[in-house]
């Protein structure tokens, strides 16, 4: 019977099940909870409560949609803070508000339990190649102790501050991208508009250094009308709202990302489970009136 540390996934879709894979391949055991008790490729074992996983596991790690999830997956008799020892390790790799991580942090620590909000920044294809950015939020010795599993899982780690910086600086990244992949879109709307050949208009904004390698990728499946998850709307657009929820919190004024978010729940209301890049096809469809 293998020795090695068990981690446990409480959440295991698409991104936490290519985690899962690579820590796999670094000699780690995983087991995972999720409500429907499915996830990854089928091969993973599932466990019927997060206490029942938390009782077991190493190292825990949530990586689960939003606060709402969050909350009920670790509270209550069933939660994994019930189940979770003293001298554990909690890794909560989703995004969630920076409140939501400050609380978590100050209620584990009056049992003894580490705390790293490490959120990542990178899409399903990083996930899979290993090739995450970690941002860790927490003591330098609790991300000293987490360093094995981020090497696994990612290719840097940045280590933002005490509880709460790796949920803050992931709303920064996420707000940038996304206020950034709507200033793209509009321009691409002016340029239909303006009568500009479409194929054209794709192709030269992927020839020009002013677009980011991220949003290349997002023009180049959006020219083909493949919006096939890697990140999808609904999780975008929630990072935009907790952004301009803690923004307005700490009375920073952020305009340019306030209009993204609009667009972003425009897009969300739409096309709610297909990648944000739909945004694309919501701008389109504006001035070539298509559904």
């Amino acid at each position: 019977m293998s020795t090695a540390p068990l981690i446990g996934f409480v959440g295991f879709g698409a991104m936490a099940s290519r985690m899962g894979a690579n820590l796999v391949k670094a000699g780690y055991r995983i087991a995972a909870y999720t409500p429907s008790g499915k996830g990854g490729d089928g091969s993973t074992r599932f466990v019927p409560t997060p206490r029942a996983l938390a009782q077991e596991a190493d190292i825990l790690i949530a990586c689960v949609p939003d606060d709402e999830a969050l909350a009920s997956a670790l509270h209550g008799p069933d939660g994994a803070l019930a189940g979770l020892k003293a001298g554990g390790l909690l890794i909560n790799t989703s995004t969630v508000a920076p409140e939501t991580s400050v609380a978590l942090a100050q209620e584990c620590a009056t049992r003894n339990i580490a705390v790293i909000d490490a959120p990542v920044a990178g899409s399903t294809p990083e996930a899979e190649s290993g090739n995450l950015v970690i941002l860790a939020g927490g003591t330098a010795d609790e991300i000293a102790r987490a360093q094995p599993v981020f090497d696994a899982i990612g290719r840097l780690t940045i280590h933002a501050g005490p509880a709460g910086s790796g949920s803050k600086l992931k709303l920064v990244i996420n707000g940038i991208m996304g206020a950034t992949l709507a200033v793209v879109a509009e321009g691409v709307t002016y340029g239909l508009a303006a009568g500009l050949d479409r194929s054209m208009l794709f192709d030269a904004l992927d020839a020009v250094p002013v677009i980011s390698p991220h949003h290349k990728r997002k023009l180049k499946a959006a020219k083909e009308g493949d919006f096939s998850p890697q990140f999808p709307t609904r999780l975008m657009q929630k990072d935009m709202r907790l952004l301009m929820t803690d923004a307005a919190r700490q009375t920073a004024p952020l305009p340019a990302m306030a209009a993204a978010t609009q667009s972003l729940s425009l897009t969300r209301r739409r096309h709610p489970n297909e990648d944000y890049s739909a945004l694309f096809a919501v701008m389109e469809s504006l001035v070539t009136n298509t559904p």
